[in-house]
Parts: C-alpha cells; structure tokens; sequence
C-alpha cells in the first residue's frame, strides 16, 4: 500500500500543492523529503520563481502531471546539510536547483553535462525519481537534490533576482551559445518580452550582438529599448515594417508560449538563418518546407541546459550584473499570482518570498 506524502520520506517538508487540474489553484501542502544522502545537498529555500511551464503543469496542459503537485523549479537557498562525499558546496552556502534533479548520469548526453537531453532525465517536479517516489519543487520550505544538480550561486548575485534565471536565463542562454547568435556581428531577434524573452535580450547583448525585439504590443517599444537596452523594435503585426525588415536577421530565439505564426519570422532569416523554438505552444506550428529551402533556413528546437551550461550561465550573469525583472510576492498571494500568470499581467517573472511568507501559511 502506497505511503502517504508526509510518511514516504523522513524529512517533513511544508509547500503548496495543486490537487488536480480543475481548479488551476494550489493550497498548503504537508509531504516529505528523503534523507541526505552521501551525494546530496540540502538547503532552505528562500525564493522561487514562478515559470510559465509551472501554470501549464498545474492544469495539466502537457497531459503528464502527477498530482498532488508542487510546482517549482527556479529554486533558491542556503544549505543546511551536505553529504559526506560532496565537494562543490558547504553548509551556509548559497545555491539553487532548475529544471531537473537527475537522470541515468552514464549516457553520452549526461558524460557531456547535456544531462537536460538524456531520456531518463527526472524533471524537479510531478516526475518519478530513482527511488520511485514523485519529484516535488520548490514552492516549499526545504529542498534537496544530488550534488551534480547543485548550482553554485556566486556571492554577487541576488537570490530573489537570480532565481529566473535558473530556467528563462538557462533556456536563452543555451541556444545563443550553441548556434553561435551570441556573438559581435550577430543580428538577433527576441520574439516576445515576457519571462523568457526580457532576460533573452540581456544576454544577447552581454554576449555581443545587436538585439531587435520582435513584439505584438507597440508598447513594450520603450521598455525594450531604453530599459533593456535592446538595438531596435519590431512590431510583427506592422507589415510594412516587417517588409523592411526581411533578410536581415542571424538568428530569432522565440519564447512566445502561445499559438502564433512561425513563417513570417523565418522571412526575416537571412539566407543559413536559424529561427530557435524555445516556448512550449499547446498545438504545433504550421511550417512550409519551401521557406526553408529556398535559403537554407534551420527551424530547431532547444530545451534548457545540462549542469555544466547552468553553471557557466549564472557566472555570466554575475559578471555581467545579469538578472530578471520580478515581482516579488508573498505565499498567499500565490493564486493570485497565477491568475495574473495566465493573462501575461507581470513584468516579467513574479518570484515567492518563500524565506519569509510560507510558513505563516501553516494550516
């Protein structure tokens, strides 16, 4: 018979739960987390932010949520309790988990630190971890994870601030890195300035490139430009200026979410241009092979990253003074939050003040 959540483990944990899909809300949540084990690091959660990819779980989008959930994966604290064999990290360090907390760690994927690619990686959370209990995030009060998903937080960087960037930052980072668009010389397009697409136009500035944001809403102009520090503005609903604009981009890296049309993005390519899909829409796109034929276009996907990339992207940012625009919130105000979530009402990542409001949310 199968244990009840705050019986499987022998660390008591407190967070918020979805219970199912219908109600798209989350509520207190008492569960438990294993032992530290010789590899592991254990750390007191003080922030999380709240990822796209958290409201679509919730309510069972992607069609593999495991319930009751606790969302969660741009987690961030300090640790209380390291392994007797760990080596990266000391009690009182800070630290933070993304998207992943293991998987088969013997693949070509995971020997070359893409561990995000391997087929057995475990998600944070609503996945089924080695020991074949359910994976919970990191809207609770405690966190632990094997040392290789550790990421060190560099002293310089703001936890509340930084958190973000352990999925949105990663999830821009990675592409601009492997298809060579970070660079000086390069002509990058950021489709959307939401979670993903606000942090993407840091980056690529930071790494070199002149950045165009491409946008539905002429009003996110000024807050690109001179708050951002993006290059240029497009509105792809203006069809003069994406006439204008045709053949004059490197690369595009779309974090649009929603369904939306990829062909007139891949008219903007120049010719061996690569148009990166990094939003996750419900229904695929229409995609014409001829467009691409005709200029040798790539149309390519790419997750967040493996622990080795995660890493080197938060060392950037510390260097650069890399970090997302959030609101933070406090743990009641997490329905709300979600609510506002799903109608695009935050700029851009709301962050959970877990530290300091969870606990006061004890039945």
């Amino acid at each position: 018979m199968a244990k009840a959540p705050e019986q499987e483990h022998p660390v008591k944990a407190f967070g918020w739960a979805a219970r199912d899909s219908t109600s798209g809300h989350l509520s207190p949540f008492n569960f438990s987390r294993r032992a530290t084990g010789d590899e592991d690091v254990r750390f007191k959660v003080l922030f999380c932010g709240i990822c796209h990819s958290d409201l679509h779980s919730i309510k069972n989008d992607w069609g593999f949520s495991i319930y009751p959930l606790v969302p969660g994966h741009e987690i961030v604290g300090e640790v209380t309790e390291v392994g007797s064999k760990v080596k990266k990290v000391k009690v009182g360090k800070k630290v933070g988990v993304g998207a992943m907390v293991g998987a088969c760690d013997s693949c070509e994927n995971c020997n070359s630190h893409l561990e995000n690619y391997c087929p057995k990686m475990i998600f944070t959370y609503g996945a089924i971890y080695h020991d074949g209990t359910v994976t919970y995030g990191g809207y609770s009060d405690t966190m632990v994870a094997s040392e290789r998903y550790i990421v060190r937080f560099p002293e310089n960087m703001p936890l509340d601030a930084g958190a973000p960037l352990l999925c949105a930052g990663i999830t821009v980072y990675s592409p601009l890195k492997y298809f060579g668009l970070g660079e000086t010389g390069k002509h990058v397009g950021i489709v959307g300035l939401g979670g993903l697409g606000h942090v993407g136009v840091k980056f690529a500035k930071a790494l070199g490139a002149k950045v165009t944001v491409i946008s539905t809403s002429p009003s996110k102009k000024d807050e690109a430009l001179n708050h951002l520090g993006a290059d240029e503005f497009l509105v792809s609903r203006d069809q003069d200026q994406m006439q204008a604009a045709m053949g004059t981009f490197d690369g595009i890296i779309d974090t649009v979410s929603a369904v939306h049309p990829i062909v007139p993005l891949i008219g903007l390519l120049k010719s061996h241009g690569k148009l990166i899909l990094v939003g996750a829409p419900e229904k695929p796109p229409e995609l014409p092979v001829f467009p691409l034929i005709s200029g040798r276009k790539i149309v390519a996907g790419s997750g967040f990253g493996g622990t080795k990339e995660t890493q080197e992207m938060i060392d950037f940012a510390a260097k650069h003074n890399i970090t997302a625009e959030i609101e933070l919130i406090s743990m009641d105000y997490m329905n709300t939050a979600l609510d506002r979530l799903a109608k695009n009402d935050v700029r851009y990542r709301f962050v959970i003040d877990i530290g300091n409001t969870l606990a006061a949310t004890k039945p």
